[in-house]
């Protein structure tokens, strides 16, 4: 069935960055940031091709200098999403587009392929996203992890940088009950084509600029976003320390 999805991956990376200058051209590893989602994501079976879309030109070169692709976006485009949208406006035969976060550099290639998978199955549904028992209590009280909580099928209910559910009580069983109770939001998503110009349409919600995320403009304005669960846990690099940890990690790795 996989061959039969018209999709792409496209990496929306802005240059500025409140809490981490320029993050996507970070290299203590010898790679610069952006590099890793995209290597990742060329290795996911379903897409059809992969783009990073930025807004200016140091990071446009970066790309080209490891031999991948880019395109130049608007500066002032509002969120990932209308990023995306741009980049679908030149290319008419793909049906799904895969949102895939610059700043994610251990990003599953499965997880791409798996999050693509999930809106072809229901085509009722006009976006999706993945999340990750989240088992932590640190990360769970961490603003910097976004945290999802779903109806009995999936569907987001809310995302917040707040602990959602918020225990009335805390009792340190919480995180590891079955089915898990606290879901970590895994910064990628997929969007039906057409669903992509009409985000580009919707006036940014209250929600969404005090949280300071994007997807909550969808479900303000009631739209419906299908969550599917994944185990491998994505981090990503929001602050200097985050940057360290991933540096010491990839080290290891390569050691």
């Amino acid at each position: 069935m996989s061959d039969k999805i018209h999709s792409f991956v496209v990496i929306p990376a802005r240059y500025a960055s409140t809490r981490l200058p320029q993050k996507m051209l970070l290299n203590e590893t010898g790679k610069p940031l952006i590099q890793y989602a995209y290597e990742a994501a060329v290795r996911a079976k379903i897409p059809q091709g992969v783009v990073v879309a930025t807004d200016h030109a140091e990071i446009f070169a970066a790309v080209e200098r490891f031999g991948g692709k880019a395109i130049m976006t608007d500066p002032n485009a509002k969120s990932g999403a209308d990023r995306v949208a741009e980049v679908a406006a030149a290319y008419p035969d793909i049906d799904i587009f895969a949102n895939v976060q610059g700043d994610e550099p251990e990003i599953s290639p499965d997880s791409i392929d798996q999050l693509i998978q999930l809106l072809a199955d229901n085509p009722d549904v006009p976006m999706a996203t993945l999340c990750t028992p989240l088992r932590d209590k640190e990360q769970i009280e961490n603003p910097a992890c976004v945290k999802v909580v779903r109806d009995v099928n999936q569907r987001a209910l809310y995302f917040s940088r707040s602990v959602i559910p918020h225990p009335r009580t805390w009792s340190d069983d919480l995180p590891t009950r079955e089915p898990p109770l606290f879901y970590l939001h895994l910064g990628l998503y997929a969007y039906r084509r057409e669903f992509l110009f009409a985000i580009e349409k919707l006036p940014q919600s209250p929600l969404e600029t005090t949280e300071s995320l994007e997807q909550l403009r969808v479900l303000a304005h009631g739209y419906s976003i299908l969550c599917g669960t994944v185990e491998h846990l994505s981090v990503g690099i929001d602050t200097p320390e985050d940057y360290a940890a991933f540096v010491c990690r990839e080290k290891k790795r390569n050691r």
